[in-house]
């Protein structure tokens, strides 16, 4: 990967009121690269996404894209149309013209950018083949699943051949069948050399797709790094749990003395552990438990680095 970087992003702050909802957050996408954007909610993701497209104006920061070797790049919003002609955009919510085929809706958006209708006519085929939609191409946006909507809103962000993706939360709403063709379809285009910033809440998804990982919480970046990398530096690298009658118990038990870290979620507790074998031979005492031994996932490093009380939207 280059050392230039397709989006640099210095210390973005974003207030409301007195309500920092972006607080002095610093990231970069290199070439070729995805960066995943995790978070609960109200973190800050889609402001820091709406900042990188000039949707929202930020009160500090600066945000600058396609860097070039003698040093120059693009600023937003001063220079926000060529960089737009760059970027393919899905939001969290498909904005579809419902009026228009699975095949205009590209044609029409292509349009925006000035591509003349030949190029046009080569561009759609290919795009609606990889969105696998090549038997829906008469069909309008309400006739399809929800996952198919979501595949013809990323084969438009697609059709001006984007140097980056900015891609908002692209599988919130798709029962599991759909987020994993989904999931193929933006690996072949991190394969391809395309470059992705992604917000998620799915943790499968950020470790699956993901070069790096920007965990925020509370507006600011609380970690950043390789998921892998994130993991082994913040966790213990084995976790059981355990659920059933008396589970709730073992927290105050001598047995949670061979775990380094215990935690409690409702009727289920997590042991973390460098060595987890003396503490599943302690466990055989309690034939009544269900438990489950495993390595550390990223589920693991987000509860532990943001908590595990639910969060309103906001």
């Amino acid at each position: 990967m280059s050392d230039l970087a397709l989006l640099h992003a210095r210390d973005l702050v974003k207030h409301y009121g007195d309500t920092r909802v972006v607080d002095g957050v610093s990231f970069h996408i290199a070439p070729g690269e995805c960066l995943g954007v995790i978070g609960p909610n109200g973190a800050g993701k889609t402001t820091t996404i709406r900042l990188c497209l000039g949707l929202t104006a930020a009160n500090a920061g600066q945000i600058h894209y396609f860097e070039r070797e003698d040093g120059q790049a693009l600023a937003m919003p001063h220079d926000a149309l060529a960089i737009k002609a760059r970027l393919g955009v899905v939001s969290q919510f498909d904005s579809l013209d419902p009026d228009f085929s699975c095949a205009e809706n590209l044609v029409v958006f292509g349009r925006y950018f000035g591509l003349p209708r030949a190029e046009l006519a080569e561009r759609v085929p290919p795009l609606l083949e990889f969105a696998a939609l090549t038997h829906k191409a008469d069909a309008k946006p309400g006739e399809l699943s929800g996952g198919m909507k979501r595949r013809l809103s990323l084969a438009r962000a697609l059709i001006n051949n984007p140097d980056l993706l900015l891609l908002d939360e692209p599988t919130t709403g798709l029962d599991p069948q759909a987020r994993h063709l989904m999931w193929e379809r933006l690996q072949m285009l991190v394969s391809g050399g395309k470059s992705i910033l992604l917000t998620t809440h799915f943790m499968d998804e950020a470790e699956r797709l993901c070069h790096r990982l920007l965990v925020l919480d509370h507006g600011r970046k609380i970690a950043e790094g390789r998921p892998r990398e994130l993991i082994a530096e913040h966790l213990e690298p084995e976790v059981i749990e355990v659920y059933g009658p008396g589970a709730r118990a073992l927290v105050g038990d001598p047995l949670a003395a061979h775990a380094e870290r215990v935690e409690q979620s409702g009727d289920t507790v997590f042991f973390y552990t460098h060595n987890a074998r003396a503490l599943l031979q302690a466990l055989q005492a309690h034939p009544q438990l269900r438990t489950l031994h495993r390595p550390a996932n990223l589920e693991d490093l987000f509860l532990k680095l943001t908590g595990r009380q639910i969060r309103e939207d906001g």
